[in-house]
């Protein structure tokens, strides 16, 4: 029992939700019996139920994916595991499924009601009750502290993740560079089709702005200011794919990390969203605009990455809100001077 709990101690002492399941992975390969053990990410492409390894073991060694789930080859239809597709219909916690010399355990890791990751578990001979409920005693754990992690990173009014969270998220994609597999077949980017396009795909930052929006909590308070904060926050989720990353900085600002996508088509999603939060009736307020700037994040640091960004929003701001400004166009156009940033910004 040792060794399980100085697995246990390691597995929570990660901050980081790739890390703590290969962490957990790692803890249950080493149990007595255990034949192979995998991460399964299940998501909906087009309406339909898909699973796809993400983590598991390749040459004795834990690897783990970061491609665009609805492009990995390696996806299957979550029909194709009934076990699993009953148990997640169900709500349940486990499910088993028995062959000749294979058997599988699968857990979900459920999160406010849903669904996204499962642990699967094979060894060759039937699971005993010991061992069962030593590997859903693990299991719990991790679960548990997923829960917690997530908890962490979250804005507790929109439920988008925080500022922490992006300062560490963005911090180390730039250090390791974001991923740029260009996920044919995702979920449609605000449902176009995917075409043929000469200019690169590469990662956008965007900072959001809400407009006047103090002016919406004089006039209608702040329960009513609430209000509209969520329902922008559901319009950014509708507006973006899950591999996109939505943040609340706090206050009314916003950020997106929009992934693998070229510049013509940024313009377009960006616009998209403001045109949709232009015609939303928000209850009581009526309508609510926003003023949104972006930049690349190919070139500079995070700070001067997200200075830029922040730039092109003052000045969407100051000529005339209601619009989207690309960094690069301004300084382009004489509209902005190229800074570079050594401290921190401070956004407003």
């Amino acid at each position: 029992m040792k060794p399980i709990l100085q697995h246990l101690v390691e597995m929570t002492g990660h901050r980081d939700h790739l890390r703590l399941e290969v962490s957990v992975l790692s803890t249950l390969q080493k149990l007595s019996g255990i034949k192979a053990v995998r991460a399964l990410e299940l998501f909906t492409d087009k309406g339909v139920a898909h699973v796809r390894p993400r983590t598991w073991v390749e040459e004795g060694q834990l690897v783990s994916t970061d491609s665009e789930a609805a492009a990995d080859p390696r996806r299957e239809l979550l029909e194709q595991y009934p076990e699993l597709c009953e148990c997640v219909k169900n709500q349940g916690d486990s499910a088993l499924t028995h062959r000749p010399g294979r058997h599988t355990l699968w857990l979900p890791v459920w999160m406010h009601e849903k669904v996204s990751t499962c642990l699967e578990v094979t060894q060759s001979r039937p699971f005993s009750a010991h061992k069962l409920e030593v590997i859903k005693g693990v299991f719990l754990v991790y679960q548990n502290y997923q829960n917690l992690l997530d908890y962490s990173e979250r804005d507790a009014l929109t439920g988008l993740f925080n500022r922490k969270t992006f300062d560490e998220q963005f911090s180390r994609n730039a250090a390791s560079g974001l991923s740029s597999s260009r996920p044919q077949g995702a979920e449609a980017l605000v449902n176009e089709e995917v075409t043929a396009e000469s200019e690169p795909a590469q990662n956008w930052l965007a900072v959001v702005d809400i407009d006047h929006f103090k002016l919406v909590n004089d006039r209608f308070g702040h329960l009513y200011g609430d209000e509209v904060l969520i329902l922008i926050a559901n319009i950014l989720r509708s507006s973006f794919r899950s591999h996109d990353r939505i943040f609340r900085f706090g206050g009314e600002e916003f950020v997106v990390l929009l992934r693998n996508i070229t510049l013509a088509r940024a313009h377009k999603v960006f616009n998209r969203f403001r045109e949709t939060v232009q015609e939303y009736d928000f209850p009581q307020v009526g309508r609510v605009t926003v003023s949104l700037g972006f930049v690349g994040t190919s070139r500079g640091s995070p700070v001067e990455i997200l200075g830029q960004a922040d730039q092109a929003l003052y000045y969407a701001k100051e000529h005339g809100r209601n619009q989207v400004c690309f960094y690069e166009d301004l300084v382009a156009g004489g509209h902005l001077t190229a800074k570079v940033a050594n401290d921190d910004v401070e956004l407003f």
